[in-house]
């Protein structure tokens, strides 16, 4: 058998992805035993997880394909690395991908270390994605591939992992997972970060971050409304401005700017020219396999996890920033968010955005 009985531990969720991977684990022949993670206190700061429930169905899953499961608290780790960075940089008027750090942090990071150090061969999730020696590759499933938010992964933390079903769609896993029987088949999937659960946005960061209302204005500076605090605000948005319409003109009010010095949300209708930019920079840039990333790369990329790859050009500098000029222009570049770079199947790493241009 592939697995000849060694050791994987593989980190479970309670949903049908993880419930899926540890099953072909089980089916290939290795000795595969649960691990839950506990990220988030919930009676810490108010907190929403759904810790309990997911525990509950993550021993479900493990009774019914007959492994063994156990639940370890990284919330410590989690509250340090990722959600400090998490309020550091909405303090900064950024908008943080938590996700991408916790991946480094904790998931491939705490947990992999706990999982080495307790005698496993290897470790497993239930992420999207695929890799092949020491390069990470997208999931054949490109609407759930999850390459882009481990894009911060060093190397070394992707040896001996296992991406079970990076080669499947999600509705093969969900069948799959309707055949053997597993509770979790038809389990909604959880969408944004653990801490914030099913609150309100804006609700949850007012109890980290104070407030600072300010006016919202139009390109010309006249004011049409007033705004929250800038950090609840993101590059493009349009809902939850609460400004109303603006007669004689078409189209919705969206973000276009923040004037951090005067506290003001600039806001614009209609024409969303200004919203593009042609080319970005960035720092921190994390290669992921060998690959020469000092020179200029013509490449394809993403800004945010749900969009088309664009065409680009990448060009490392000197001082440890990098550049990204794009074919054609793209919308709402976000400070705090990350550039991710493709080459075909195969995603390079990625860098955080400072700003676009």
């Amino acid at each position: 058998m592939e697995g000849k009985g060694e050791k994987v531990i593989i980190g479970m969720s309670g949903g049908v992805d993880s419930a899926v991977a540890a099953y072909l684990l089980k089916r290939d022949g290795y000795d595969v035993v649960g691990l839950f993670m506990h990220n988030w206190e919930e009676d810490d700061e108010g907190g929403a997880c759904t810790a309990e429930s997911d525990w509950e169905d993550v021993r479900a899953v493990s009774d019914k394909l007959g492994i063994p499961c156990y639940s370890v608290n990284f919330a410590k780790e989690y509250m340090d690395d990722v959600f400090e960075y998490f309020l550091s940089e909405y303090r900064a008027y950024r908008t943080p991908n938590p996700d991408v750090l916790c991946n480094r942090k904790v998931k491939f990071g705490a947990f992999r270390d706990y999982c080495m150090s307790i005698g496993a061969k290897k470790i497993a999730t239930g992420h999207y994605c695929k890799r092949a020696g020491d390069m990470l590759l997208r999931a054949v499933d490109r609407n759930k591939d999850q390459s882009y938010f481990l894009n911060q992964v060093k190397t070394q933390q992707l040896d001996n992992v296992l991406f079970p079903i990076g080669g499947m769609t999600k509705p093969e896993v969900r069948e799959l997972a309707r055949q053997i029987g597993l509770t979790v088949a038809d389990k909604k999937d959880s969408t944004g970060v653990c801490f914030i659960g099913e609150r309100k946005f804006k609700k949850f960061l007012r109890e980290f971050l104070p407030a600072q209302p300010g006016d919202i204005v139009d390109t010309s500076g006249k004011k049409v409304g007033v705004h929250d605090g800038l950090m609840y605000y993101t590059l493009g948005q349009r809902r939850g401005l609460d400004i109303g319409g603006v007669k004689g003109e078409v189209g919705r009010w969206f973000v276009l700017d923040k004037d951090v010095k005067n506290n003001r949300l600039v806001v614009s209708c209609g024409d969303e020219s200004r919203l593009y930019s042609n080319m970005l920079v960035g720092h921190g840039l994390n290669i992921i396999g060998a690959f020469d990333m000092g020179k200029e790369l013509r490449c394809t990329a993403k800004t945010r996890y749900r969009q088309a790859d664009f065409s680009a050009t990448f060009k490392p500098k000197g001082d440890g920033t990098c550049e990204l000029y794009f074919d054609e222009p793209q919308r709402a570049v976000t400070p705090g968010q990350y550039a991710v770079l493709y080459l075909g199947e195969r995603c390079l790493g990625g860098f955080e955005i400072d700003y676009a241009e």
